[in-house]
């Protein structure tokens, strides 16, 4: 067995290892490259119930994370951690993953000392340096730096194109499906929910999952999305609320003291993967502002909306799995409305993926490192 050659694969947050965590498994499937995993610890009670899951133990966790830190603050700490990593490790490749500010930080760390960086997950684009914010820019600057961009879809090898990246663009799939499927397997059919508000959705004639973090929606038009949840419950007493809250205060504080008292919401805390898995399958319909549920939720059939006003991924929307709704309580208590009158699963085939883009895109790493000098 071959392992002359190492790829530092680096990511903080559990969206990150969700993605990241088929790669490694398809690396140690291979044993053709040494993956060294490198954690920055971000979210670091969510990452490490992703990596317990898919039994992943990290070979560095830099443990970055501190109450109420500031992005720049983030970012220094991390280029420094992530430094010191590759200079002990002396990588062939170092690979991220989305747009984070531990993938900025480990592409910026990986270009300064002339490591070749592969981007998995490139492309993405609103057109909006605010939204989402920083995570709209962290993407541009990784695909400056970066020699291999993993793009999901065609629209996003598109986007590199028309920014004059043409070289090794790569059209591969997205590797939230390939976990999805893997975390769908290894539930199995007997997997009983562990939160007991969970329960209800089992047996309830309709339900909805909520998921809420992101930050340009912190105060008025989160207040817009809450109301429209205070009166979608109200007026929908037969169906099932779960919202699994962040912990982030701009987040939870507002959650609670606005919806809390309505006895079919359920405010829980953040649910594991394979307890998140299991509670999108169960949903009539998802609403959220996160990117990985938009690609998620289609291969359970679940609409989506999505509480935002742009989405970097647009495939969803155009292919009729997604409704893009933004914040406005008007517009998103209709939406919803017109799903929780009419439920039913769609059968409309995920356009992010088929469940192998783990395999493509550590065979492409492995014919780049054997071509490279």
């Amino acid at each position: 067995m071959n392992k002359s050659k190492k790829v530092i694969i680096v990511f903080g947050t559990r969206p990150e290892a969700i993605k990241m965590a088929p790669i490694i498994k398809a690396f140690l499937r291979d044993g053709n490259i040494n993956p060294v995993v490198c954690v920055t610890g971000q979210h670091k009670e969510m990452l490490y119930q992703v990596l317990d899951f898919f039994q992943i133990t990290p070979d560095y966790d830099l443990e970055l994370m501190t109450a109420n830190q500031s992005l720049c603050g983030l970012t220094a700490r991390a280029v420094k951690g992530v430094e010191e990593v590759m200079h002990r490790e002396k990588p062939d490749m170092v690979l991220v993953q989305g747009d984070t500010t531990t993938a900025f930080t480990g592409a910026y760390v990986g270009f300064l000392n002339k490591v070749p960086v592969g981007h998995v997950e490139a492309g993405l684009r609103t057109g909006n340096k605010a939204e989402p914010f920083p995570e709209e820019v962290n993407r541009r600057l990784i695909g400056q730096v970066a020699d291999l961009h993993f793009c999901p879809t065609d629209v996003a090898a598109g986007n590199l194109i028309a920014e004059q990246t043409t070289d090794a663009v790569h059209v591969l799939g997205n590797t939230v499906i390939d976990a999805l499927l893997a975390g769908t397997a290894l539930l199995g059919d007997s997997w009983k929910p562990s939160p007991t508000e969970l329960g209800a959705m089992a047996t309830a004639e309709k339900s909805v999952l909520i998921t809420l973090h992101r930050r340009e929606t912190f105060g008025g038009e989160l207040d817009e999305l809450l109301n429209a949840l205070d009166r979608l419950a109200t007026d929908h007493p037969e169906t099932e609320f779960i919202f699994p809250v962040h912990p982030n205060p701009n987040v939870r504080n507002p959650v609670i003291e606005r919806l809390s008292g309505l006895e079919n919401l359920k405010i829980i805390d953040p649910l594991d993967y394979p307890n998140f898995i299991w509670a999108m399958s169960k949903a009539t319909l998802i609403l959220t502002d996160s990117g990985g549920v938009q690609e998620e939720a289609p291969s359970l059939g679940v609409p989506v909306l999505v509480a935002r006003k742009v989405t970097e991924r647009q495939e969803g929307v155009d292919a009729g799995v997604a409704e893009l709704v933004g914040t406005d309580e008007e517009v998103v208590y209709a939406a919803a409305n017109k799903l929780l009158a009419n439920p039913s699963k769609h059968q409309i085939p995920n356009p992010y993926g088929d469940g192998h883009a783990s395999e493509r895109i550590v065979a492409t790493c492995i014919e780049f490192l054997n071509t490279s000098k």
